[in-house]
């Protein structure tokens, strides 16, 4: 084959491609959409990923003793300051959980589940703060045996105040400390720059130490130099568990996969269960205004509260407006103002869903 029958060749195959790209773009565009494609519901999904049967169990579980005998390294490293970070795949719930309850068992330990959307950090400051204030007020060891000065109510002082007060207040166990696990440090509710470092300043306080999980690959963006060396002090342990995301994959939607109103009541009643039965029969209240007055703009903040007192699950407006910050934290409640001016709650699902929910509480 000589050169020219060669430049016909690679001439004509040129030709021939840019003839149908002309006809393939003058021609009929498909009619198909994306939201053509039947896809699958989620529950059934869900259903079917939970009935996946696990491999490698033995192995699994031998390395999970591995990590277990690493407590108490692990508690060592806490009382000398260090945070621990705990990264690999795999959920790392269980693990956490576990560490701090067996190695552990003298000191306080607040959970924060950072996979939720919304995390009220302001509220676990003031918990923190709570439990170390009782501490001080049954030891009495401070250096000069009072308490220090912080006004009542604690959940009436701002955040700086807080954080002041946990900085400060000192006791005589060096290595006595309240113990912040916090599953997700990079989830959604805690991705944003104000709340990682109100996070570092918690973590660099005298009496706490943080225990910590993250699962995304730039997790590490999230802090500069100071954070992660100065006010967290990382010690990184890398411990793949293997584990499903069952708990954390809740409160996310799956690829190719839509909602319907039993997989929103489920994940909810999941959220309810987790609040204390006062709470509980609070949100039981809404819900039946909600499903016997379809018409309502939503219940008045005030007939709740009037309802609630008179069930005696409430004693006071502070308390039911608790109630309401978990709520609306986990997205179970919101607040609009009817006609009238005046703010009214209402859950945002549907009514069947609504029922479905108050039979997953039953």
């Amino acid at each position: 084959m000589d050169f020219n029958e060669v430049d016909e060749e690679e001439f004509g195959f040129s030709r021939n491609y840019f003839l149908a790209k002309e006809l393939g773009g003058s021609g009929k565009k498909s009619g198909r959409k994306l939201s053509d494609i039947n896809v699958v519901d989620e529950q059934e999904l869900r259903t079917a990923a939970a009935n996946i049967k696990p491999k490698h169990q033995k192995d699994i579980a031998a390395l999970i003793n591995s990590y277990k005998s690493l407590y108490p390294k692990w508690a060592f490293e806490l009382r000398c300051g260090f945070g621990l970070l705990m990264y690999g795949f795999g959920s790392k719930k269980a693990l956490i959980e576990d560490f701090a309850s067996t190695a552990l068992p003298e000191h306080s330990v607040v959970v924060i589940n950072g996979y939720l959307q919304s995390v009220n950090l302001k509220q676990v400051v003031v918990c923190l703060a709570e439990i170390l204030w009782e501490q001080l007020k049954s030891k009495r060891r401070t250096p000069s045996g009072n308490l220090p000065k912080i006004q009542q109510p604690i959940s009436s002082r701002s955040m700086d105040d807080l954080l002041a007060f946990l900085n400060e207040a000192q006791m005589e166990e060096n290595d006595s400390f309240i113990c912040v696990v916090v599953h997700n440090i990079d989830g959604p509710g805690l991705r944003d720059s104000e709340t990682q470092q109100y996070l570092a300043q918690l973590a660099s306080c005298s009496h706490i130490r943080v225990v910590a999980s993250i699962d995304h690959v730039n997790a590490p963006l999230l802090w500069d130099k100071k954070m992660v060396h100065t006010q967290f002090n990382w010690y990184w342990y890398h411990v793949p568990t293997f584990a499903p995301y069952k708990v954390e994959g809740l409160f996310f939607p799956m690829i190719l996969a839509h909602g319907n109103s039993n997989q929103s009541a489920k994940t909810a009643a999941i959220v309810l269960q987790s609040l204390t039965p006062n709470a509980q029969s609070v949100f039981r209240i809404l819900a039946e205004y909600q499903l016997s007055h379809p018409d309502d703009e939503g219940m008045a903040i005030d007939n709740l509260y009037s309802m609630s007192r008179e069930r005696f699950l409430v004693s006071s407006q502070v308390t039911l407006n608790a109630h309401l910050t978990e709520f609306k934290d986990h997205e179970l409640v919101k607040i609009k103002r009817n006609s009238d001016g005046q703010d009214c709650l209402y859950i945002p699902l549907a009514a069947e869903a609504i029922e479905k929910l108050l039979s997953e509480i039953n």
